[in-house]
Order: structure tokens, then C-alpha cells, then sequence
């Protein structure tokens, strides 16, 4: 049996008594239990495209996805020729050579199949809002 971890632990602590009496009770409650990574310390961010047979993306995804500092992963529609980039993997943390030896790790990972990528670093902090599903 795995650890409750901090996320789990503030999900328990914020529906024990129950779901908040909001119209978006479970919006509610994310925004109180989901982590902000800035405010943990991890100000480097680093979303990393790869170029990976077409074919093999899905396991690819599925382990790049695996790795701990990987906030999330995901296959995108290549723009040919000047985006031939199809796996994205945001990650994150405390500086710039952290970013860089996960980046490295991620490559390593990849082996063979990486046929090219590339690293885009955060800047700035734009205004950022939970997932919201229009229905």
C-alpha cells in the first residue's frame, strides 16, 4: 500500500465532511487541493516536444508520462515542415539545470525513437485557471 501523499492528503482533509454546497463542488475543492508549483519552490518550467515515430507514440507517452517530474504528457498533431514535433511533456523544477538534466533523462528514455526536440522554458507567469469542460 502506497503513502497518502500532500495532494491526497488535502483532497481527504477538504471532502471529510463532505462536498462543499456550491454549484461546482468538485471546482471547489481543486482549487483548494491542487498544488501550486511556483509557491512549492519550482520556478523553472519547461514544456518538451519531441519528434517520435507515430506508431510508437502511445507507449512512449505512457512512460515519458510516468516520470515524476513530468506535470503531464501529451500527443499533438504535427505542423509540417516547421513543427514536426507530435509528444509534449511538461515539466518542472527549482532551476533552469534541473529542467535540463530531466530533459536529459527524458531523451535517454526515448533512446532510438527521439528523431529530435526541443525545450521551451516558461518566461513569465501568465494567469492561470483550472480545467474547465463546456458542456
Amino acid at each position: 500500500m502506497n503513502p497518502i501523499d500532500a495532494t491526497d492528503r488535502r483532497i481527504i482533509q477538504a471532502t471529510q465532511a463532505g462536498l462543499p454546497l456550491t454549484p461546482r463542488p468538485y471546482h471547489t475543492i481543486a482549487e483548494r487541493a491542487v498544488p501550486n508549483h511556483y509557491a512549492l519552490g519550482y520556478r523553472a518550467n519547461g514544456m518538451t516536444v519531441w519528434d517520435v515515430p507515430d506508431e510508437q507514440i502511445d507507449e512512449l507517452g505512457r512512460r515519458v508520462g510516468q516520470l515524476n517530474f513530468v506535470s503531464h504528457c501529451y500527443r499533438r498533431p504535427r505542423h509540417l515542415p516547421e513543427w514536426p514535433y507530435n509528444l509534449f511533456a511538461m515539466i518542472h523544477g527549482r532551476t533552469q539545470s534541473q529542467i535540463d538534466e530531466q530533459f536529459q533523462q527524458i531523451a535517454e528514455l526515448l533512446g532510438e525513437h527521439n528523431r529530435g526536440h526541443k525545450t521551451l522554458y516558461s518566461t513569465r507567469i501568465l494567469k492561470k485557471t483550472g480545467l474547465r469542460i463546456s458542456g
